[in-house]
């Protein structure tokens, strides 16, 4: 008996969602299923569901970083695929290489999203070469090793939910050095916020236990 595949789009968008709905169903065999950022996780729950999509253009790239945290650690076999994805902004934290199978910039034409999902189904994954050595981990090593002891002793005290004020109580120095601290380090790793330097400090220094 055929087996129906199931797919999930995340999108507050209510036209993009129903533009897929007219094209993919058709043109995949799929059966799509919708939701927002707050109701992905019980869907997924009363789903079948093997592949997600993220649309950034509608969501908060810090709230995709958690939903996609959360795919990886509750459903490890569902494939995740990012659509609108910004280039003017660095969001390679959101990528993982043992669930995204798929980057779309928001300039991609739905002809070429159409022809990635094609490959994406033979089970080839669809990722820029620009963000490529970021999901193999290439570029993680020189990043880490520009980082001085001091400024990734605060990166992995921000891995442990410490406020600035904690950090500074547990080196002994004042809060306004743990802000130069963070300030130097971001521009390092190329993150804009606390949210993105611990994504990135959890993709890249995981051998670390704070």
């Amino acid at each position: 008996m055929f087996k129906v595949i199931h797919w999930m789009i995340v999108s507050r968008s209510q036209l993009l969602v129903d533009l897929l709905d007219c094209r993919w169903p058709q043109e995949f065999l799929v059966k799509l299923a919708k939701a927002t950022p707050a109701t992905m996780s019980t869907k997924l729950n009363s789903h079948e569901i093997s592949l997600v999509v993220f649309d950034l253009a509608t969501i908060d790239l810090q709230q995709a970083y958690q939903l996609q945290r959360l795919i990886e650690r509750e459903h490890s076999s569902v494939k995740t695929v990012f659509i609108n994805f910004p280039k003017q902004v660095d969001a390679k934290f959101l990528i993982h290489p043992a669930t995204t199978f798929g980057v779309f910039y928001s300039d991609a034409e739905l002809t070429a999203i159409s022809s990635g999902f094609n490959e994406i189904l033979k089970g080839r994954s669809i990722i820029p070469h620009d963000l490529h050595k970021s999901v193999t981990g290439d570029e993680a090593d020189d990043d880490s090793e520009h980082l001085t002891i001091r400024e990734r002793e605060v990166l992995q005290a921000l891995l442990a939910g410490s406020t600035n004020l904690d950090i500074a109580n547990q080196l002994f120095v004042s809060e306004s050095t743990i802000k130069t601290h963070l300030y130097r380090a971001f521009r390092k790793i190329g993150v804009s916020s606390r949210g993105q330097a611990i994504a990135w400090a959890q993709t890249h220094m995981h051998e670390v236990r704070v």
